[in-house]
């Protein structure tokens, strides 16, 4: 209960291409000896594409059986996002799936208008915040690392979560934005913080250079990786965060406030 094992899956992304990366992730994921949740990275199946339209599935299609077959067969939890579609609608779609089958999700709230993403696609209007081993894990995606109001701990009697998971394929090109901003959550809301980007070139020649993070509630980084592709598992330790908590009780002088959808 006082641990989580978390293994981050940094890699190169087949464009638009769900068959060739599934095998890919499968392999990756199979190599895992052990641990708790895998974590791919945004759009693991395609790529951070803006063509929805022969790209998604439905909550019954190939990818998330992959992922139940997978989740199972490893006895982890495993999550990312993919393309969806639903009631003639697309969500870029995180999910947390679970070992016996079971799963929850998380539509991305904010989305990259930049490249188009709010053209295409419909935003998500509440968090999912997982629970497993009495950890509580907070699940975002990509852009939403920009906006800390949405990840901001609740000034409650006790923090909201333990662990701030973002997936991404955000472009090198704006990565001390990524890795600053990840530091400045960890700090902010006294937590692990989990990014994983994608590393390479996608269809659209935009170089990703991974940059994948895990920092502790101090805003200490302990894992870094950039450019090159990586399996890496690490263990969190719930002593250490509730000492900094105790120590440092800092999210108690919080203003308290409410989301709105």
């Amino acid at each position: 209960m006082s641990t989580l094992s978390v293994t981050i899956i940094q890699t190169r992304l087949f464009w638009e291409d769900k068959a060739s990366n599934l095998q890919m992730l499968q392999e990756k994921i199979e190599s895992v000896a052990a641990g708790e949740v895998v974590v791919l990275p945004e759009m693991f199946s395609t790529g951070f594409s803006m063509n929805p339209e022969p790209l998604a599935e439905t909550m019954d299609g190939d990818t998330i059986a992959w992922m139940k077959d997978m989740a199972i067969k490893k006895r982890m939890i495993i999550t990312g996002s993919l393309i969806i579609t639903e009631n003639g609608h697309y969500y870029n779609r995180l999910i947390w799936m679970l070992p016996n089958g079971a799963y929850g999700y998380y539509d991305k709230r904010h989305l990259f208008s930049y490249a188009g993403e709010d053209k295409h696609y419909l935003p998500g209007n509440k968090r999912l915040v997982a629970s497993v081993k009495g950890w509580k894990v907070n699940l975002q995606v990509c852009y939403d690392l920009r906006f800390p109001v949405w990840a901001r701990q609740t000034t409650q009697d006790t923090p909201e979560y333990d662990v701030l998971i973002y997936v991404a394929n955000w472009p090198q090109r704006r990565n001390q934005a990524w890795k600053t901003l990840l530091q400045a959550r960890a700090i902010e809301n006294q937590s692990y913080v989990v990014g994983v980007n994608r590393v390479g070139n996608d269809g659209n020649n935009i170089y990703h250079s991974g940059d994948s993070m895990i920092i502790d509630p101090l805003g200490s980084i302990l894992y870094h990786k950039e450019d090159s592709e990586d399996i890496s598992t690490h263990i969190l330790d719930k002593k250490t965060l509730h000492e900094t908590r105790e120590r440092f009780p800092f999210w108690k002088d919080g203003d308290r406030f409410l989301l709105e959808g």
